[in-house]
């Protein structure tokens, strides 16, 4: 009995989670409309499971909700052992992230960490219909992926809220033993339109976000008349740098193509590539890889040879450590993509705020990421709330696939888990100094809405092959869980 979620404060108007790669983000929220989902050398931490302490249990008061959604934690009286990681007392479930690679400590720790506080919140209520959830973590550390998923599949129930920079080399394992997933974001096309995995914000493959690219010809009419793609030799951006040329251009972006392409792990000096592209005419640039040293650099070689184009940025951009980085404002034209609440509207969206005291009570990193795994876990105990005792994965993958308005209680603009479709609204954040602020619409809590956001993407462009069902065929077989009616 999918549910829909309702009652959101936000003004979503009519005029205006790919992720993490090994050093790298692409496109993360997109926008939404109706369509149909399959209905019938570096070393590496070693994956390791662990249980997260539930803490004490205590009675929830009446009431309890998170922003605009009531709390799908409480006691009850479910029972069974109904499938795998399912008995009488407990539910146990996967997540996991990246934090131990050794190229970049931490990655993505912020997702876990807030899967990790929202099964304490939900525990500390009671569980889900009385059964308390055991939380095993696995750490991929980019290498160990696939490794994490097999040892799951032996144990776990579900995964949920995880973030996986390369997702897709765990897929195969995943659908092969049948692991039904409500993950914080998706990355590889296969993955991302897998079957049995229903995504809080969903990313498919065949879907671009195009509000960024319709917002800035309104706004910035001169800059997108010269428009650079940040180039890198990171192959997982460069595909999702095809969707988004090819969305740039339907709304009226001139992309030029300047033969850069630049070092993911670093150049020796910038200044050589930022004098090309600025021989090449580029006003602007859009990007999206994550921030850090590589577009540092870039940043600062641009201002050593006076030039202060735009950067247009996807989702991954949004980050603390860029604001922190920006002492001297060279990131100060800096324009982010975002369909998610960021943690600068707290005071005014409660269900940002609650995000933050829930997982800042663990002692966890708080990010943008992390809203997203918090959606997601929400998403999932909504569903697994409604099976009641009957909790299996076939119970959960019907429910979820009939959950076709989601906001995680206000952390974003409305999606369609159901259906796979991202939201159709988004709204740009600016850089100034080390802050980050709304900066278009200027109504702090709004959203810009419009059907034609949602960008469908030729399959020229598509990363895998899909199926009439919107559904990657790679690695399907007959013994898939499909929705039932």
């Amino acid at each position: 009995m999918g549910s829909d979620e309702k009652g959101d404060p936000i003004v979503q108007r009519k005029t205006i989670v790919r992720l993490w790669g090994v050093a790298a983000v692409a496109a993360l929220v997109a926008g939404a409309c109706s369509s149909s989902r399959g209905s019938s050398s570096t070393t590496t931490a070693a994956p390791t499971a662990t249980t997260a302490a539930a803490g004490a249990t205590t009675t929830a008061a009446p009431g309890v909700m998170f922003g605009t959604l009531p709390s799908p934690c409480g006691k009850g009286t479910a029972s069974g052992a109904t499938d795998r990681g399912i008995t009488d007392t407990a539910i146990r479930i996967a997540t996991g992230d990246d934090r131990g690679f050794a190229a970049q400590p931490g990655l993505l720790a912020s997702m876990g960490d807030a899967t990790k506080a929202m099964v304490k919140w939900c525990n500390d209520q009671g569980g889900i219909n009385g059964r308390q959830i055991q939380l095993d973590y696995y750490d991929g550390a980019i290498t160990q992926e696939n490794a994490a998923m097999q040892q799951a599949c032996k144990v776990d129930f579900m995964f949920v809220g995880e973030g996986y920079g390369i997702d897709d080399t765990a897929e195969q394992t995943r659908v092969g033993c049948n692991m039904a997933a409500v993950p914080g974001f998706t990355v590889g096309p296969n993955f991302s339109n897998g079957p049995m995995q229903y995504n809080a914000v969903p990313n498919p493959d065949d879907y671009q976000p195009a509000s960024l690219y319709y917002e800035a010809a309104q706004l910035f009419p001169d800059a997108v008349k010269g428009v650079a793609p940040y180039h890198t030799t990171l192959a997982s951006t460069e595909t999702s740098l095809a969707k988004d040329i090819e969305a740039m251009k339907a709304a009226g972006w001139n992309v030029l193509d300047c033969g850069v392409k630049i070092s993911y792990t670093g150049e020796p000096d910038y200044k050589p590539f930022a004098q090309k592209y600025i021989s090449c005419g580029a006003k602007a640039f859009f990007i999206n890889a994550v921030p850090g040293p590589t577009t540092e650099n870039f940043f600062q070689a641009m201002d050593q040879l006076g030039a202060h184009p735009l950067y247009f940025w996807e989702a991954s951009g949004y980050t603390t450590q860029l604001a922190q980085w920006n002492t001297q404002g060279l990131a100060n034209n800096v324009y982010v993509r975002e369909a998610f609440q960021p943690l600068e509207n707290a005071a005014e969206i409660p269900a940002v705020q609650q995000y933050l005291t829930i997982v800042k009570a663990i002692g966890g990193t708080v990010d943008q990421l992390g809203e997203q795994s918090a959606s997601s876990f929400l998403l999932w105990a909504t569903e697994a709330k409604a099976c009641g005792s009957n909790l299996t994965r076939q119970c959960m993958i019907n429910n979820l696939s009939k959950v076709h308005s989601w906001t995680g209680g206000g952390l974003h603009a409305q999606t369609d888990p159901g259906n796979n479709v991202p939201p159709k609204c988004g709204l740009i954040l600016k850089l100034t100094g080390t802050t980050w602020s709304q900066f278009y619409p200027k109504a702090i809590g709004q959203y810009d809405c419009q059907d034609k956001y949602l960008f469908k993407i030729s399959p020229a462009d598509y990363g895998t092959t899909i199926g009439p069902d919107r559904i990657a065929t790679t690695y399907l077989g007959p013994n898939i869980i499909k929705p039932q009616s």
